[in-house]
């Protein structure tokens, strides 16, 4: 039972659950605006910025890191805000040529160092477990601001409001849940709730969140497998049986479609219901 200590899965859950508090409602404006990849993307960015700082800039100091970590980021989300103004139409497909450059130039920076592929893994899957308090600190109060300025704003509508506090989230969170795990947290509990009641939908979105975080905290423990990993599958699986479960409550409640309505006259139809010639 010391796989389950409190210790170590208490601090993983709270960072788990300051996560979701954000990524849900951001994760609920991307799905509406249809940029579903802007967050892998974004977080690919963001762990790029972090590679950058340790190899390139040889920085040391914990804050160095988050500068170029949150540069790299905040240039990133620039960019969107700007090919989103710019070039609507294939943003998406942008937002993926930007994903795949990103994790491209993380192995060639990470190709010159000799735990590289550790590395690598790392900034994957992440290493929730191993939060500091410090870590916690200031992703609660990182949390605070952006979820005051998701209720005082409409950052649906504001973009560049938008694109910085995500970007900021992103790379907040990308180095503590890693790459997938953020993807994960923003998209599938808000992919779950498609079909619950729009005023319900960020409350049962929270608790699929928390729920996905919980049992694979304490899968990853007892089976002592990947943590970060173990989340993602746990989120997955809570998320599609909650859709499943919604989704089946929407097909029992939806109203019966009303019988067509046939009219007498000149707008007959010919055999199998095709319109006759002339309609």
């Amino acid at each position: 039972m010391n796989a389950l200590s409190l210790d170590i899965l208490g601090p993983a859950l709270v960072a788990g659950l300051l996560i979701l508090a954000t990524h849900v409602p951001l994760g609920a404006i991307v799905l509406s605006r249809g940029i579903i990849f802007i967050d892998i993307a974004l977080a690919q960015v963001a762990a790029l910025g972090v590679v950058f700082g340790n190899m390139v800039l040889g920085a040391t100091s914990g804050w160095s890191v988050q500068l170029s970590a949150v540069g790299a980021a905040v240039g990133c989300s620039l960019l969107l805000t700007w090919t989103d103004k710019r070039f609507p139409a294939i943003q998406e497909a942008l937002i993926g040529v930007l994903y795949i450059v990103a994790a491209a130039l993380q192995i060639v920076l990470l190709s010159y160092s000799p735990n590289g592929s550790e590395y690598l893994k790392e900034l994957l899957v992440g290493q929730i477990l191993w939060v500091s308090r410090t870590q916690l600190i200031v992703l609660g109060v990182l949390s605070g601001v952006a979820l005051a300025l998701w209720y005082l704003r409409d950052l649906a509508k504001e973009r560049i409001l938008f694109y910085g506090v995500f970007a900021v989230m992103i790379t907040a969170s990308v180095q503590i849940v890693g790459v997938l795990l953020v993807f994960a947290s923003l998209i599938v509990p808000a992919l779950a709730t498609m079909y619950a009641p729009r005023r319900w939908r960020l409350m049962i979105a929270f608790n699929i969140g928390t729920a996905g975080y919980l049992i694979g905290l304490i899968g990853s423990a007892v089976l002592d497998i990947s943590t970060g990993a173990a989340i993602v599958c746990a989120l997955v699986t809570v998320a599609l049986g909650t859709a499943i479960v919604l989704s089946a409550r929407e097909t029992d409640e939806a109203p019966a479609l009303p019988e067509p309505h046939h009219h007498h006259g000149s707008h007959h139809h010919g055999p199998a219901g095709a319109p006759a010639a002339g309609e």
